[in-house]
């Protein structure tokens, strides 16, 4: 994406729908971003592994995160693949529904934004999964306190695990 910058800062590009209907990922999309959320992430907090029935457009605002992606996707071919990139400024990371995104912070405070094609509403379908699974084999740049509720909420430490498919 664009950005243009000068002495007060930068001005960057985070989403424009004329490249957006353009781009083949618009065909995944049913229509325009219908909520758009940001966290605020303390350092070495995590946050997911959510897999709802939503497409997302996730980046960070501020501060740095380690991204992490699983295919949740039974019949995809790349079902039960774990991907994990550092997110800075100017990355955004497109994630299909049916995939698991989840991050970590890595600086003092973490602004990450969450572009959604639907509402999020409680109980609307998909799956969740412990970003602490050991099959999922993350390596965590800050090491995770599984007890430690400013690192890892309840709910999220006490999602299924996760276990890697039969290959």
């Amino acid at each position: 994406m664009k950005q243009a910058g000068d002495a007060r800062g930068t001005v960057r590009e985070f989403f424009r729908t004329s490249i957006w209907q353009q781009d083949e990922l618009r065909s995944l999309v049913d229509g325009p971003w219908l909520q758009i959320n940001v966290t605020e992430t303390r350092r070495g907090a995590v946050r997911g592994l959510h897999a709802e029935a939503m497409n997302k457009l996730v980046g960070v605002v501020s501060g740095q995160a380690m991204g992490i992606y699983l295919d949740t996707r039974e019949g995809s071919p790349t079902y039960g693949a774990v991907h994990t990139c550092t997110l800075e400024k100017g990355t955004q990371v497109f994630v299909p529904r049916g995939v698991g995104n989840g991050f970590q912070s890595l600086s003092d405070e973490t602004q990450y934004l969450y572009c959604f094609d639907d509402e999020w509403r409680p109980g609307m379908p998909g799956t969740a999964y412990t970003p602490l699974s050991p099959d999922l084999r993350i390596e965590w740049t800050i090491p995770v306190d599984p007890d430690d509720p400013a690192q890892i909420s309840t709910k999220d430490r006490d999602a299924p695990v996760w276990t890697a498919p039969e290959r």
